[in-house]
């Protein structure tokens, strides 16, 4: 069934893109993933080429088009050309550290971040798991103390994406260390700000080329100006209103992913020969086959309604939470399929399926475990 979620404009962006992919990331994905880091250029380039900020009002240097079917079309280009972990930085840009600004920052904070974020030249982060919790935020032990113009930032954050790269870091504190979720804030920190240090880039099962750092702050001064929101004891509500696009950005991954598996299954086994024929004329890789192209079209057509419903304003935690769950946990299934069906060639690291197989295990993780959105959707229901 065709998917109708895109028009011409979103195909024209596809096409320019795609274009991007080949040139700038695709050649040198391997490198990047043997260096545990995508260079900074890279989202300079992406910026100036208008692959940043495209929600972004003009004003502050972005496209100006509140329209997330756009994000969709850069994850949907990344994952098939086999690059996701070197262009997960670049999508959580986009789709996760965007929003932040776009909606809880004031003008001053607009004017003074916005047009870098748009050009690339100031990458973004978002810190909120802690070493001693996952899911729990509520429970975070980072804290922010006023002194007067400024907050005196104290605690530790880990498996942070963009942690090396990031120049400007949404960072969960706790302004009111007695209360727990309504004791929680959003600051914004800042690269040479004394006492904001970065530990270890941490040595993955996958996604090697996406830096993901370790973060410490030791007495670090942060300026009041650098408060996301109106007012202390905001981050919690700040952070769950922004989650839905968050794990729908995760759920287009996973669909993407397993398409991208599928197609490149569906090349090897055309082409793959075993007693005599190519392995794709047996029965079983056949129904194997058939199975995945089914579940992964019916997936895109929920996640397709999700991006309607997101650019309506109408997205639920909830139905964000099954696309998550559903998708990621498919991208999973998808995969491992695909690699048995590529046999012995497929635990080679020069196939694809082999890289987007370690890529794949982190996204039933990460922005929200599968078990927390089972929790999600079950509390939906009543129970």
């Amino acid at each position: 069934m065709k998917r109708t979620l895109y028009d011409s404009d979103h195909e024209a962006f596809r096409e320019s893109f795609r274009k991007f992919v080949e040139v700038e990331i695709a050649p040198h994905d391997e490198q990047w993933n043997r260096d545990s880091i995508v260079p900074r250029e890279v989202f300079a380039k992406a910026g100036k080429n208008g692959f940043l900020g495209m929600d972004v009002p003009e004003e502050y240097g972005g496209g100006g088009v509140k329209d997330f079917r756009f994000n969709a079309v850069v994850i949907e280009e990344l994952m098939r050309a086999g690059c996701g972990g070197s262009g997960l930085g670049l999508t959580l840009h986009n789709d996760i550290c965007m929003p932040y600004f776009l909606t809880y920052a004031n003008e001053e904070q607009k004017k003074r971040w916005l047009p870098g974020i748009v050009s690339g030249d100031l990458i973004t982060a978002i810190a909120m798991t802690e070493p001693g919790i996952g899911s729990d935020l509520a429970s975070m032990s980072t804290t922010a103390r006023r002194e007067g113009d400024h907050y005196v930032v104290n605690g530790a954050k880990t498996f942070i994406t963009n942690g090396i790269n990031a120049d400007v870091v949404i960072t969960a504190v706790k302004t009111d260390p007695s209360q727990k979720h309504k004791g929680m804030s959003l600051l914004v920190l800042e690269r040479g700000m004394e006492g904001f240090e970065r530990g270890r880039n941490l040595d993955k099962l996958g996604q090697h080329a996406q830096d993901t750092a370790e973060l410490s702050f030791t007495d670090v001064r942060v300026p009041v100006a650098n408060l996301l929101g109106e007012s202390e004891g905001q981050g919690f509500t700040q952070l769950v209103t922004k989650l839905p696009q968050e794990r729908l950005s995760i759920a287009v991954a996973g669909v993407a992913a397993a398409e991208a598996a599928l197609n490149w299954t569906l090349e090897y086994v055309k082409e793959r020969k075993a007693f005599g024929q190519p392995i794709g004329s047996f029965q079983n890789s056949k129904f194997v086959l058939a199975e995945i192209a089914t579940e992964v079209e019916l997936a895109w057509h929920y996640v397709d309604d999700c991006i309607r419903a997101l650019n309506a304003d109408d997205l639920t935690a909830v139905d964000a939470s099954k696309a998550k769950y559903w998708c990621t946990e498919l991208q999973g299934r998808v995969v491992d399929r695909c690699l048995q069906l590529h046999g012995g060639y497929g635990y080679m690291n020069e196939y694809p399926i082999a890289k987007a197989y370690a890529d794949a295990r982190i996204t039933r993780i990460y922005g929200g475990t599968t078990e927390i959105m089972k929790e999600v959707i079950g509390r939906s229901l009543g129970l």
